[in-house]
């Protein structure tokens, strides 16, 4: 993913000097999969004394997933999007970080996308002390819910062949309105890093990948392409909600192709 940008990291410190004094300033960096929202938080983390957590390593664990499936729609199985995360998890270690004294060690949770489990707690990596500001990267944070008629529309073909009743969108979309909507109100910034449209998401996200493997994103087999395409069609339906305007954000950040910033508004 390479390093992250000195503008975007300046813009992250900036949020944490106008956030409160009294305890670590809560901020939220959001953006599609791949958008550099990770690289970012983690710089900026590393630069101001902050701790950074991916949304990403507070899924629910795979067995919490497939009583999901059981109890709402078979679609729950699948980490990603809202429902399949942690939110208590994430609130609980919010609190013990904003209260920490200077000699505390607090564990950050870690999920393994391989083993599509949690880790366990014992090898969980350690933040010492009480931090700067807590920066929380997530795809979906901020993200508004739909209107029911919009709903009713299969957006691609896991919506189409999957969901044919609607019945797994209603549900994440009552998450991204009720639980999701909740929880980011707590937060004192919101930075939404926009990709220039969803159809750069594939790439970024099989940039990603290859990245992981060590190989260059055109070496990447083309039935992982595939395999990764099938997987954000998970995601679509909100990435494009939030790239139409339908996320609450404090500041939006444009971004291009190559995940350079342009315009930078409230």
């Amino acid at each position: 993913m390479g390093r992250a940008n000195p503008d975007l990291v300046d813009l992250v410190g900036r949020l944490i000097a106008d956030g409160p004094k009294d305890r670590p300033p809560l901020i939220a960096v959001v953006g599609a999969q791949g958008s550099g929202k990770t690289t970012l938080a983690r710089a900026a983390a590393e630069r101001f004394g902050a701790v950074q957590i991916s949304i990403d390593d507070a899924y629910l664990t795979r067995a919490e997933r497939e009583a999901m499936a059981r109890e709402v729609h078979p679609l729950f199985v699948t980490r990603g999007p809202p429902g399949t995360h942690d939110l208590g998890l994430l609130q609980r270690l919010i609190d013990a970080l904003s209260v920490a004294a200077p000699d505390h060690e607090t564990r950050i949770p870690d999920f393994d996308k391989r083993g599509d489990d949690r880790r366990p707690v014992e090898t969980w990596r350690v933040f010492r002390g009480r931090p700067s500001a807590i920066l929380i990267d997530a795809w979906c944070l901020g993200a508004l819910p739909e209107e029911a008629a919009v709903l009713a529309h299969p957006v691609n073909a896991l919506e189409a062949d999957q969901d044919p009743d609607g019945g797994w969108r209603r549900a994440v979309n009552g998450f991204v309105g009720g639980t999701y909507a909740d929880f980011i109100a707590r937060f004192d910034a919101v930075l939404f890093l926009r990709a220039p449209s969803f159809d750069v998401v594939l790439d970024w996200r099989c940039q990603q990948e290859a990245d992981l493997l060590g190989m260059a994103p055109a070496d990447l087999p083309d039935e992982e392409r595939a395999r990764l395409a099938g997987f954000i069609q998970y995601f679509e339906r909100i990435t494009r909600r939030m790239l139409d305007g339908g996320v609450r954000a404090d500041v939006v950040v444009q971004l291009d192709r190559n995940r350079l910033p342009g315009s930078m508004g409230a």
